[in-house]
């Protein structure tokens, strides 16, 4: 085999490897019901439930922000996130939660919002501090 050949499978393979790698540690959406099996970090779609509320005292604690989230199967649970209540919370139309499941709680670490815009429907990104990263 010529020098370039070899050159050019090594290539090839290292990309192939690179590939497989970033998708290894991708995950999809999951439910509350999947989430509650193992004790690691998943995303879980869903809807705010509006009827049954939130709590969000900025002058107890302005870092504990809950509130109950309907996933895609229809299952009801508590979501408690560790920082401050995401600013347009209320008309976001779809969240995607990040975090662990423990008992019947989801903490989330982070929330994504969609939020209704007549140009886009991206998800934006709410960091710890509250503020909101435009993608």
């Amino acid at each position: 085999m010529k020098k370039s050949a070899i050159i050019g499978l090594i290539t090839i393979a290292l990309c192939v490897c690179f590939l497989v790698s970033l998708n290894a540690d991708t995950s999809n959406y999951s439910t509350f019901q999947e989430a509650s099996k193992e004790s690691r970090e998943f995303h879980v779609m869903g809807y705010w439930e509006k009827e049954k509320g939130m709590y969000y005292d900025a002058e107890k604690d302005a870092n504990h922000f809950a509130f109950y989230m309907k996933d895609e199967k229809g299952a009801v649970n508590k979501v408690v996130y560790n920082g401050t209540k995401p600013q347009d919370f209320e008309r976001s139309e779809k969240l995607v939660l990040i975090g662990q499941m423990e008992k019947d709680t989801f903490y989330a670490s982070k929330i994504l919002m969609k939020c209704p815009s007549k140009y886009n429907d991206d998800l934006v990104e709410v960091k710890q501090d509250g503020s909101v990263i435009q993608p």
